[in-house]
């Protein structure tokens, strides 16, 4: 199983990227001195878990997926999986990275959010409810627990995410995660360190599976090639020039989140928010109540602990942070612009390629080269995915002005792409076929549910059908096509560039 000490090479002999490793010492003090401060989470405090499914994309996997809390080792087998005759022969599967720290820019807004609690008039410190301190004061005095090196970096908990999910899908297909198979795993990964070490982790959750007991080694010494960087399959939102011209760059792409930002429903909590911290409203915003909000998740996610910026918040105030950051993926990621969707077809057309070969070699009574195919992304890898597959789209768009029609939704992002989050595709072949095309079936799996067939609802496919259904997207979606801009759109986008300079910041990653 073992080779001799190499270095790990991603993405080709020229660039090599090393697992990513925290300053421990730096990590253990923020720790520490946040638990020193902080209950450990029980099973009974409703305020903290009655706002856990309202954080979008920084809810929980367990919280999507809470049939994992009494063993998150062992499989939950869904059954609609096909058995008896149908045999599994490849999976292709597309994973979030695991949970992990807040981003430099969501801490520099959480640092100006703690500031102005500081600030307060000494005489702003008055008493609460229940005769003690009221909570803006307890806030100010609360360890931030975050700084900028963190940057969006896996945490332990991210690990255990990936640790623990490789154990569930190799007891799940055992024969496709077999340790004969375990030298021809395929990983690919999005050069951002979150998702690098994830499919690190989850080589060592892998390692865990075939020897129980028995420390993992360094990923650069398991007989499985390393991970490869691929940003235009796992990050093809950055390579496509019309994405990033008329959606990420562009000021008026997300007016709607802007709309609900300053709308009824946001302007009541900041109102409430600005009482209840006993701050002038006029220093709060809808940024800064959002990174309060995420702050909770954040301690909830990362720490297991119940931190006091939950207590900000009620069940009613947490879906109207929910649907606001929704609306930014809907509009960014979603349904909300085509090229959202048709960015991706890339992606889609890969893990058709993997199934079309691993057929191509079954009927030659050839092995599969690649039973597993493992590759490590985003939020913003998933989502605009499903949406080019036709998932989670409600009949009117989300807009600033529906929030109340929209409560019932099926685009949620936190019960779509949570942290660790999975689009599992998986390649049947079945014995006792009357013809041919019935040889081939195709499964989905969301977070290790079956998912329904978009365009039937059915659980299972043949993979002909499958493909049929999808041909537009596999034939006619070119992204050279696809993501380039009109010769007028090129020219202003040149005037643009060269007027404002290359600084243009991106919006936030999930």
């Amino acid at each position: 199983m073992l080779r001799g000490p190499r270095r790990i090479m991603l993405g080709g002999p020229e660039r090599l990227v090393k697992v990513s490793v925290a300053p421990v010492a730096a990590l253990a003090v923020a720790l520490l001195s946040s638990l020193s401060r902080c209950s450990l989470l029980e099973p009974e405090d409703r305020a903290v878990s009655a706002l856990s499914p309202y954080f979008g994309t920084k809810t929980r996997y367990e919280d999507a997926n809470p049939g994992l809390l009494p063993d998150p080792e062992a499989p939950r087998r869904d059954p609609e999986l096909l058995e008896d005759t149908c045999t599994p022969v490849q999976l292709v599967a597309l994973i979030r990275h695991g949970t992990r720290y807040p981003t430099a820019k969501q801490i520099r807004k959480l640092r100006q959010l703690h500031g102005l609690l500081q600030a307060r008039r000494p005489g702003d410190g008055r008493a609460g409810p229940a005769g003690g301190r009221d909570l803006g004061a307890a806030l100010a005095d609360w360890p931030l627990g975050y700084a900028d090196w963190m940057d969006g970096q896996l945490v332990e908990k991210g690990r255990q995410d990936m640790r623990q999910l490789a154990l569930r899908l190799a007891s799940l297909f055992p024969a496709l995660f077999s340790v004969e198979n375990y030298g021809r795993l395929q990983l690919v990964t999005s050069s951002k360190h979150r998702c690098v070490d994830s499919g690190a982790a989850f080589l060592q959750g892998l390692w865990q599976y075939y020897h129980p007991g028995l420390p993992p080694p360094d990923v650069a010494d398991m007989e499985c090639g390393p991970p490869r960087i691929n940003d235009k399959l796992m990050r093809f939102f950055d390579h496509c020039e019309k994405f990033l011209t008329e959606v990420e760059k562009n000021a008026t792409a997300l007016h709607h989140v802007e709309a609900f930002k300053t709308g009824p429903e946001m302007q009541n909590i900041l109102k409430k928010v600005a009482a209840t911290l006993q701050v002038p409203v006029n220093n709060l915003n809808a940024d800064l109540i959002q990174v309060a909000f995420f702050t909770c998740s954040f301690d909830l996610a990362i720490k297991g602990v119940k931190s006091p910026w939950c207590d900000v918040f009620d069940i009613d105030d947490a879906k109207v942070l929910e649907y606001l950051n929704d609306l930014k993926q809907y509009w960014k990621r979603g349904y909300g612009y085509t090229i959202n969707s048709r960015s991706s077809c890339t992606l889609f057309q890969d893990i058709f390629q993997h199934l079309d070969k691993a057929i191509e070699q079954k009927q030659r009574s050839q092995p599969i080269s690649s039973p597993v195919i493992l590759q490590f992304g985003h939020a913003e890898t998933l989502l605009p995915l499903l949406s080019l597959m036709g998932y989670f789209k409600d009949k009117e768009p989300l807009t600033a002005y529906n929030y109340k029609e929209q409560l019932h939704r099926k685009f949620r992002s936190g019960h779509i792409v949570p942290y660790a989050s999975n689009l599992i595709f998986v390649l049947y072949h079945c014995k006792n076929a009357k013809t041919p095309k019935e040889e081939f079936r195709v499964q989905m799996l969301l977070n290790e549910k079956v998912l329904p067939l978009a365009h039937s609802q059915e659980t299972a496919s043949l993979y002909e059908d499958l493909k049929d259904h999808y041909k537009d997207i596999l034939q006619n979606c070119h992204t050279s096509e696809e993501c380039q801009l009109p010769k007028v759109a090129v020219l202003v986008s040149s005037v643009f560039r060269n007027s404002v300079g290359p600084g243009t910041v991106a919006l936030e990653e999930s």
